[in-house]
Parts: C-alpha cells; sequence; structure tokens
C-alpha cells in the first residue's frame, strides 16, 4: 500500500501542511501513521477522507464546529455495537438511538436551510444572467 507524506497530501488536497496538522489536532482528521522518524505517513484512504471532509466544509457551508459535530456522529452510527444484552441496556440502547437521530435530523435540518438559501442566491444569480442578456440585447 502506497504511503503519501503531508506534501503530497497537501498538494493533492489543496489544503497546506499547517491546515492538516490543525485538521488532526482538532479531530477532523485522524491521525496518520509514522515512519521510525516520526514522519506523517497517509493512506490513500486518508486523502479521499480529507477530501470528503473539505467538500462538506466548502461546499455544504460547514464550520468545523459543524463538522467536527458530523464526524462524531457519523462515528458513532458507524461504530456503534448493538448489543445489549440486559432489559437496563435496552433503555440506554434507546436512549443512544434517539440521542443520535436527534442529532442526525438537526444535521439534516441545517443542511436543508443552508440550501435554500443557496437556491434564493442561485435564483438572483439567474436574474442577474438574464439581465445583462436583455441589456446586451
Amino acid at each position: 500500500m502506497r504511503r503519501l507524506k503531508i506534501d503530497e497530501v497537501a498538494q493533492l488536497t489543496g489544503l497546506t501542511k499547517r491546515t492538516i496538522r490543525y485538521y488532526e489536532e482538532i479531530g477532523l482528521f485522524r491521525t496518520p501513521e509514522r515512519s521510525h522518524g516520526k514522519i506523517r505517513l497517509y493512506t490513500e484512504d486518508d486523502v479521499k477522507h480529507i477530501k470528503r471532509v473539505m467538500d462538506a466544509k466548502e461546499i455544504l457551508g460547514f464550520s468545523l464546529q459543524e463538522l467536527q459535530q458530523f464526524l462524531s456522529l457519523k462515528e458513532r452510527v458507524t461504530s456503534h455495537k448493538f448489543h445489549y444484552q440486559k432489559a437496563s441496556e435496552q433503555e440506554d440502547k434507546e436512549q443512544d438511538l434517539a440521542a443520535m437521530a436527534a442529532g442526525l435530523t438537526e444535521q439534516a435540518s441545517m443542511l436543508e436551510e443552508k440550501m435554500k438559501k443557496m437556491l434564493a442566491f442561485h435564483q438572483e444569480l439567474t436574474e442577474l444572467i438574464q439581465k445583462v442578456d436583455r441589456l446586451s440585447s
């Protein structure tokens, strides 16, 4: 498996090395393996993950805090083991699932609101383009 150094990752993602390190520090990206010389070594999956997180930040307009919340919820959902045995644990499971569903619903609502705003801006831009086209005719 090919390992990439931080310089290569920075080039592939368009981020600076400093930004990559900072995002690792705050938990947006997992800390990569290191060589014996303590050099960060990334996998191609790491690069895909970084690009996906940056898409959420740039395209969807997520703040760093919103990204952290989203990634935390995603991790909880995808890695959660639902092996509750006792009746008392069933209540814990239901509370966990309800909390995850509420967090995901909040994220989806926030995204829907942002999409409405983006569509309104898109409509405004379309109208301006049409005005410019009419003026040039």
